[in-house]
């Protein structure tokens, strides 16, 4: 069967961080890249920029200076809109195709779940409250989902979920990305239809990290890193997952992103 190849990064700017989908696309030669934080409103998406990096099928849902996600793919994409407003807010924090392939259309959601603000507290900090709401809805919208199957889940969902995401379990319990009503909620959204693509190869023992915070000037040295980029699949994909590469270098790259991509191969 032929493979499938399917990348996740968070971008933080599109069009600041353009060049750089040219070595994404060389070092993971992906089929689709699915991107998140791409802070550019549709009037003003570069249309022309995906088919000459050699993704002549895209869509995106972006506005002006935050958020935005897009769907770059060299293989025909529908867009699929029969999901929510999430929470009520049009803040384009989430994008569903159906990618057309030979054994048959894969239905993909990229998310870019809301950062959640800095204080663990939904009364002091209405972000948080907004992050806790966005992932319950998201759950009860795949509960309903009675009809799902050979769907993926990517994106930046910002919460590091197990003990091993992060650089220090203890430390960042009281830390917003790692708090347990964010991973108890992530763990239930997850239980409503999909496996851990990425943790089927890398033991939930073993360390694993997508995000390493701007703040660290020698990051890798420090190592003090999150999982907040995530590969979901439904289970009766999990048996053509092939392999996953988190491209730790890409957090060296000129004016890279806090994050680095993720690309999950499926032979589906």
């Amino acid at each position: 069967m032929a493979a499938l190849r399917i990348a996740t990064w968070n971008i933080n700017s599109f069009r600041l961080r353009l060049p750089l989908l040219k070595e994404l696309a060389a070092a993971l030669d992906p089929d689709v890249i699915c991107l998140q934080e791409t802070k550019v409103p549709d009037a003003l998406f570069p249309t022309e920029a995906p088919a000459a990096l050699g993704y002549p099928f895209a869509a995106w849902r972006g506005m002006k200076g935050y958020n935005g996600v897009a769907i770059l793919s060299r293989r025909p994409i529908a867009v699929l809109d029969d999901a929510p407003d999430w929470c009520g807010k049009s803040d384009c924090r989430h994008l569903a195709v159906s990618v057309d392939v030979p054994g048959g259309p894969i239905e993909l959601h990229d998310f870019y779940v809301p950062a959640g603000g800095d204080i663990p507290d939904r009364e002091a900090n209405p972000k948080y409250g907004h992050k806790l709401d966005f992932i319950a809805e998201a759950r009860a919208y795949f509960a309903a989902r009675t009809d799902l199957a050979r769907a993926v889940l990517v994106g930046d969902l910002n919460i590091a979920p197990l003990e091993h995401d992060v650089w220090n379990h203890k430390q960042l319990l009281g830390v917003v990305s790692h708090t347990p009503p964010e991973t108890t909620g992530l763990a239930a959204w997850q239980a409503e239809g999909f496996v851990d693509a990425v943790r089927h190869f890398v033991p939930a023992d073993e360390k694993l990290y997508t995000w390493w915070s701007y703040r660290n000037r020698d990051w890798r040295a420090s190592d003090r890193g999150r999982r907040l980029d995530h590969v979901w699949v439904t289970p009766d994909l999990a048996g053509a997952l092939r392999r996953q590469i988190v491209l730790k270098d890409a957090r060296d790259w000129p004016q890279g992103s806090d994050h680095v991509p993720v690309c999950v191969e499926l032979a589906p």
